[in-house]
């Protein structure tokens, strides 16, 4: 009997909802202890710019026996890191990225043909067979074994949460240079706000949601705070009373926060994110002031503000290739803050059909040296579902989005439009009978189908964790539905 000194590892960055643990067990034959190591569930961030349609791949539905038969996963991407640690991603494993040290390992190829947990249990020396078997455990929770002749299957659909974006007003006071929302100055009403929350919440009972996600948006939602206040409480009834639970973001510049309405998104328990781009000139060039002046002072100034009154804001970070540095600034900016985020492509306000261009080398440069900054000051809280432009490695999944599946894009006058950035191309209104069946069925502008039915996405390792990327943009591109992301 010995303690080790190097025990089996599979870290992993956010599937379980436990506390961290460490096996600190003292009786094994000589070698590797099992040591299971990960981040409590829930600090993957939710990208609050918008939502991933998360149409997940069945995972194990039966417990494992002693007679199962199991093999290594046929697909995964394998790299290696420091030390004696090997990354692995599992295309259609619920664990997304994970991480295994030499024992661990050990026990993954001891299944590249199928075997049962007794045939390997007893076939590795140096490893105590009941570890073993835990350890094989949770390596098929993950999805890096499977068991053997079994196709994993991949369903479209079933997402549990609608959302509804709100663009509360179309006014704003700043003149972002890649801004694709309408700026008419309009705000919306309340009555309006009333009967989109109306319609927000029939749809959601009638298409058997368990849950209403709200994205109060513009132009600049502070524009119309007092609109917000009042469908926020709104909307806490309606969901109380129909037994839906009830998430919300307020989507900003952050130019506008002031301590009183900290307090108040405090009170309501509403997320808050705030757009980003960089750090001084990089940001202000961005995203100036009407009157051309650069806005990031202010918004630096008030983010610390949120967190000196406990709120943790997201930052969207928007790459567009033209400050290289930018994104860079803004994710140390968010780490020295700890703070969570996403990287953004930029989308064009309006471009036609087909001349889609891309300055493939800037943007790339630009990721880059954003996680360069990543890599010098490591966070502890995940990052996997926010590293790329719709891209989340924390669960496979076919849509990129929600677009023409689970969103409700309404406008300050009640416009509905499948997607955020096609608030000027409604589809229908939040008076008509079934709006997200109209958006279901409209087959006038992009088609938001699945990875495995868009062209050049079917045989890619990273299908399901980008969905194809963004659909709009891949018709806008090309015209041509089910066309791959022109950021692939």
């Amino acid at each position: 009997m010995v303690h080790s000194k190097e025990p089996i590892q599979i870290l992993w960055s956010h599937q379980f909802d436990r506390e961290p643990v460490q096996q600190d067990c003292a009786c094994a034959s000589e070698g590797a202890l099992p040591e299971v190591l990960w981040q409590p569930a829930g600090t993957v961030p939710d990208d609050d710019c918008a939502c991933a349609g998360f149409s997940q791949a069945s995972g194990l539905t039966q417990p494992l026996s002693p007679g199962t038969r199991l093999q290594r996963a046929g697909d995964l991407y394998r790299v290696s890191l420091t030390g004696e640690h090997v990354c692995y991603y599992a295309p259609l494993g619920p664990g997304g990225v994970v991480v295994l040290n030499q024992a661990a390992r050990r026990i993954l190829n001891a299944f590249a043909s199928a075997a049962t947990m007794a045939q390997v249990g007893g076939s590795l020396p140096g490893l105590a067979p009941q570890e073993v078997e835990r350890a094989i455990g949770q390596l098929t929770a993950l999805g890096l074994l499977l068991p053997a002749d079994v196709q994993q299957p991949v369903t479209e659909g079933g997402a549990s949460t609608l959302s509804a974006w709100l663009h509360v007003t179309s006014a704003c006071n700043l003149h972002c240079t890649y801004c694709y929302a309408p700026r008419t100055g309009q705000a919306m009403e309340e009555e309006t706000g009333h009967a989109a929350l109306d319609t927000v919440l029939s749809t959601a009972l009638h298409y058997g949601y368990e849950a209403v996600k709200l994205k109060y948006a513009g132009g600049e939602p502070l524009l119309n705070f007092g609109l917000v206040r009042m469908l926020h409480r709104r909307a806490l009834e309606l969901t109380r009373q129909n037994g839906l639970e009830l998430q919300e973001v307020l989507l900003s510049n952050g130019t506008l926060l002031t301590d009183e309405i900290l307090g108040i998104l405090e009170e309501m328990e509403m997320r808050l994110m705030i757009s980003l781009d960089g750090t001084g000139s990089n940001h202000g060039a961005q995203r100036p002031t009407a009157n051309h002046r650069s806005s990031f002072e202010r918004v630096a100034r008030n983010i610390d503000r949120a967190l000196a009154q406990g709120i943790s804001p997201h930052l969207s970070i928007t790459l567009t290739g033209e400050h290289v540095d930018g994104a860079a600034g803004a994710v140390t900016f968010a780490l020295e803050r700890n703070l969570t985020f996403n990287l953004n492509f930029v989308r064009e306000a309006e471009a036609r059909v087909g001349a889609w261009q891309v300055d493939e080398v800037s943007l790339i440069e630009a990721a880059r040296r954003a996680f360069q900054a990543i890599e010098a000051s490591l966070p502890q809280h995940s990052l996997v579902a926010g590293l790329l432009d719709r891209a989340s490695f924390a669960s496979p999944h076919t849509l990129p989005c929600g677009a023409g599946h689970h969103y409700l894009v309404i406008g300050p006058s009640g416009e509905v439009a499948r997607c955020q950035m096609d608030l000027c191309r409604p589809v229908s209104d939040i008076w008509a009978n079934d709006p997200l069946g109209t958006i279901r069925a409209d087959r006038d502008t992009f088609a938001n189908l699945s990875v495995e039915r868009r062209d050049g996405c079917r045989s890619c390792t990273w299908r399901y964790a980008c969905g194809g990327g963004c659909p709009r943009l891949a018709f806008q591109a090309t015209g041509r539905v089910g066309a791959a992301s022109p950021y692939c």
